[in-house]
């Protein structure tokens, strides 16, 4: 046992590992996780994992067993209902709620019973609908079904007070900061206003998905008993409050006790408990608050009796069946059984010790990482949470990571990387946007001009205006370990602390900018030992190239490069991020003949498409790539089948009509080009892609010595093609190129714009007519030329013609021209 680890377990051997369980976590890990070798997986706060014992349960099952619809009289049937009726009493225990006050419906899943009770509760023009800031959006999304009705909405912060341990006395000091009250237009919902009692309804999370806050469970009896102390001034106090608490998150580790904390709905999701089923979760709710849920729709199951001709429908009474439509996901609810085996041999307090051990240790060293020059490393959210118990912390550590000069790593990069060393964690807000404003310090300013900015959820929009969007997320569940704990922080250490006699985080670049020179300034051009190694053109976007002595120019750069596209019968782009056998279609052109030639393994025709415009069905449309519209030709059926056979699912060809003059500029953005004469056609970010060959051999070296070290495994031979480039050049220093603003091959110019951002794409390889994918080569590359979130390699180029002057037809690139580069 290494050092390190005998150091954690002194600290925290009394709660990790189950030491007074059946099994311990490492025999866990040998006999219900094996799928997990080489893996580390830190996402339970999206999905846990399911255990291989509990799925060989499941099988076992449904293999032996016969499961008739619940809503027939079968025996079968009858099985159902009685496996039915044992799964409701099982949640029910998990939460200690007597079937006398609660009752178990089952939804789809945690959403589907959040939208339920928004639905179906009884708003009114003088309700409210309070939740705290740390809440899920679809908890959120209940506002709308109260301001619909005319209720009020608004937020509140409950004070730091209440998220420590409560004492013995049964008065807990709260109070609480509110927000702006929302409402519609009043006067439409005045006339239809209902007499009678006024219900309000109060929503809080178990636990914060965002940062891990566990909310004290007082607050159901502080709001149901207390409120108008706690809502002293405000002008909506009145009628009586109901609690609903989403549990989805929280109840994996610390499930509330109803008998203790009497919450009117709570909701949970079984995939977030033990892993399967997905697409089942459940509503509890308080007889008496499920009797003033009004629901309108009704289905079969929910009916004692209707007529179809006449307006005549008699509602079952009992809750469950009132409330859940249709027939239920029986098969699902049947496996339930198997997941809370494997929770109550390990035991809940265990689970909950064990994982927040596991979260302490965690947090402690990510808050202790420093830079060389003293700076902090690490940003995590909830911080303070070592200064009280952990048990008032879930199995979650959120954070953000910082550069020695203070600025911000985008957690889009630390999640690649991560993904790279075989670490797997969730990036963004987490859907919990208010917790998310709140512990990042976002404004409402800042949220809006990110929004006008492009960022919405999921896309690379990481830092905006110098500000993170959202941050990292680990989180543990019942079978993670110290080696996974271990892993992750060693990742974050080499990948992100700078050390002493380091130059900073990464590869350093220098600032460049591209002026172009007259061609008359060849005395600049700096004479170098730089040749051109080989030419490759790519005339369908993602298949493959074929490689030529000599090519012609023209305004989008190689004649016919990326001048074509596969797109699939929903309007998606096709690439080989998400179609890898795309590299197996071949592609030649024979400019004599005017033919484009096509090839497939799995076609036994070679397709032929001419080159001129009379092969177009005659349909154009517009293309959008990468934010920029194009307008593309189509093709026959013919064409269309061929592609739709080689690819295995259907699919069309289109062509750009080179009607629109596009061009990436410095900065990123796609913009009219000079004198209107470049253009670009398909390609992802410039017309040309560079590579030195020097260069490759460094790369090649490098992942040598890594895979001798241990660190990658056997040992990769990466070809310059593995990148796509258009030209591959030989001679000089590896990364010449970096330092490059122009250069003239030939009696051609190129304007250098930037290095190439690489992606997962160049870990993929065909191997003997199959598709293989690895983390090389862009772990290691990942290693020294990380610059601000981009892993570049490679040279972008666009060719210049110059001074509005129309290209000479016979302008050719050719093999073995030299090259004369005009450095920074």
């Amino acid at each position: 046992m290494d050092t390190d680890k005998e150091e954690f377990l002194r600290e925290f051997g009394a709660d990790y590992g189950y030491p007074n369980g059946p099994k311990t976590i490492d025999e866990i890990r040998a006999t219900e996780f094996k799928r997990l070798d080489g893996l580390v997986y830190l996402d339970h706060a999206g999905a846990t994992l399911y255990s291989e014992l509990q799925m060989e349960a499941v099988f076992k099952d449904l293999a032996t067993s016969v499961y008739g619809n619940p809503h027939s009289q079968s025996d079968y049937s009858s099985t159902t209902c009685g496996i039915m009726k044992e799964a409701r009493q099982q949640v029910l225990d998990y939460f200690n709620a007597s079937p006398k006050d609660y009752k178990c419906i089952f939804t789809s899943g945690a959403t589907a019973a959040l939208k339920l009770v928004g639905e179906a509760f009884p708003w009114s023009h003088q309700s409210s609908f309070m939740y705290t800031m740390e809440n899920h959006n679809s908890v959120l999304g209940i506002r709308e079904y109260a301001l619909g009705q005319g209720a009020a909405a608004f937020a509140i912060d409950i004070e730091e007070t209440l998220h420590h341990v409560a004492s013995r006395s049964t008065v807990v000091p709260v109070r609480v900061s509110q927000h702006q009250i929302q409402r519609r237009s009043e006067a439409r919902f005045l006339e239809k206003e209902p007499t009678g009692d006024t219900y309000n309804l109060f929503a809080f999370p178990s636990e914060c998905n965002f940062s891990g806050l566990r909310f004290n469970l007082d607050l159901v009896k502080i709001i149901k008993e207390d409120s108008e102390r706690i809502l002293e001034g405000s002008p909506i106090c009145n009628g009586r409050w109901m609690v609903l608490i989403d549990a989805a998150k929280g109840c994996s580790t610390n499930p509330l006790d109803l008998s203790k904390h009497p919450a009117d709905f709570v909701v949970v999701s079984f995939y977030k408990l033990f892993g399967y089923p997905t697409g089942l979760g459940a509503l509890i709710a308080r007889n008496d608050a499920a009797k003033l849920l009004k629901k309108a729709y009704f289905s079969g199951g929910t009916v004692a009796a209707s007529i179809a001709d006449i307006d005549f429908v008699k509602r079952r009474e009992e809750v469950e069946e009132l409330f859940e439509d249709g027939t239920t996901s029986f098969l699902s609810i049947a496996s339930i059984r198997h997941g809370f085996k494997i929770l109550n041999s390990l035991t809940i307090s265990s689970i909950s010790q064990h994982t927040a051990s596991l979260t302490m240790y965690v947090r402690k060293t990510l808050l202790a990482l420093i830079h060389d020059n003293g700076a902090s490393v690490c940003t995590v959210y909830g911080s303070d949470s070592l200064k009280v118990s952990c048990h008032e912390w879930g199995p979650i550590v959120s954070f953000n990571l910082r550069r020695p000069d203070g600025s911000w790593f985008g957690y889009r990069e630390v999640e690649k990387l991560a993904s790279l060393s075989g670490i797997q964690l969730r990036t963004g807000c987490f859907c919990n946007p208010g917790a998310c404003a709140k512990y990042l310090g976002l404004s409402h300013s800042d949220l809006l001009s990110n929004v006008e900015a492009g960022h919405v959820c999921w896309d690379d929009y990481d830092v905006v205006n110098g500000k993170p969007t959202g941050a990292v997320r680990v989180s543990f569940g019942y079978m993670s370990t110290y080696e996974d704990a271990k892993k992750f922080i060693d990742f974050v250490r080499g990948s992100f602390v700078s050390l002493p006699n380091q130059i900073g985080c990464g590869y350093h670049f220098r600032e460049r900018s591209i002026p172009f020179p007259d061609k008359g300034s060849g005395s600049r051009l700096l004479a170098g030992s730089f040749y051109l190694n080989s030419i490759t053109i790519y005339p369908i976007k993602s298949c493959a190239g074929f490689s030529t002595e000599s090519w012609p120019l023209s305004n989008t750069g190689l004649r016919y490069d990326r001048e074509w596209i596969l797109k699939s019968l929903t309007g998606e782009i096709l690439t080989q991020k998400k179609v890898p056998e795309m590299c197996l279609i071949g592609t030649s052109i024979d400019l004599h003949q005017g033919i484009l030639f096509v090839e497939s393994p799995r076609c036994k025709e070679r397709l032929q498409i001419s080159l001129e415009s009379e092969s177009y069905n005659g349909s154009g449309e517009e293309i959008c790539i990468r934010g920029q519209r194009y307008e593309g030709q189509g093709y026959n059926n013919e064409v269309n089948s061929w592609f739709s056979h080689a690819l295995g699912q259907p699919c069309c060809l289109l062509r750009c009509s080179m009607s629109t003059s596009y061009y990436l500029n410095k900065s990123g953005s796609v913009g009219m080009c000079r004198d209107g004469q470049s253009r670009l056609n398909f390609s992802n970010e410039a017309q040309f892609l560079l590579i030195s060959k020097e260069s490759v051999s460094d790369l090649n070296n490098r992942i040598s010595s890594n895979a001798k070290k241990g660190s990658s495994g056997v040992p990769v031979e990466v070809s310059p093609m593995r990148f796509r480039p258009n030209l591959v050049i030989s001679g000089g220093e590896p990364y010449a190129e970096d330092g490059w603003r122009n250069l003239k091959i030939g009696d051609n110019y190129f304007t250098s714009l930037g290095g190439c951002n690489r992606c997962q794409m160049i870990n993929l390889v065909n191997k003997a007519g199959q598709v293989k994918k690895s983390n090389e080569p862009l772990a290691t590359l990942a290693s020294y030329r990380r610059v601000k979130g981009q892993i570049l390699f490679g040279l972008l180029l666009r060719y210049e013609i110059g001074d509005g002057v129309e290209q000479e037809p016979e302008s050719l690139l050719q093999v073995g021209q030299k090259i004369h580069p005009n450095s920074f």
